[in-house]
């Protein structure tokens, strides 16, 4: 079945919009959180969140980066793989916190955000945070207007 976009997607409709949040994701790279750690958390954010256009173009893109196909099958599943360190656990564990943030009265707990915090300094933290909050942000733009899979080439 070939699903439709309800309308273009907004970030193409408002330009300042799409700079806004390519800025956004730029803003975070190299401020102490690996590449591919930030590729795992975009990629289980969005498995939470349904968005299928983001799943499918971020295992594209880590896959391209040279992430291999068992850890890039896994992440739905890494508390019981063993394919993933510590720092990438703990990044996981804060990507849905976030991202679940209305499934429990305390979102992050300090459990979660002290395992994160045993992993990353202050500034990393920050981008673990920011990161989240942006690939949350393209998740829902996209299951709004029911962006189709591989239709959006950016």
């Amino acid at each position: 079945m070939q699903i439709q976009a309800r309308i273009n997607h907004p970030a193409l409709i408002h330009q300042d919009t799409m700079q806004a949040l390519w800025a956004l994701k730029a803003s975070v790279e190299h401020k102490g959180v690996s590449a591919a750690t930030l590729a795992l958390i975009e990629l289980r954010a969005s498995q939470i969140n349904g968005c299928g256009a983001c799943v499918d173009m971020h295992a594209k893109m880590a896959r391209k980066a040279g992430e291999s196909d068992e850890r890039l099958f896994a992440v739905a599943a890494w508390r019981e793989a063993p394919y993933f360190d510590a720092s990438e656990r703990a990044a996981l564990a804060l990507a849905e916190a976030l991202t679940r943030i209305s499934d429990r009265p305390d979102a992050v707990s300090d459990e979660v955000w002290d395992e994160a915090a045993r992993h990353y300094d202050e500034a990393a933290l920050a981008a673990l945070v920011v990161a989240i909050a942006n690939i949350n942000v393209w998740n829902r733009l996209n299951v709004a207007v029911r962006q189709p899979v591989g239709a959006w080439k950016g």
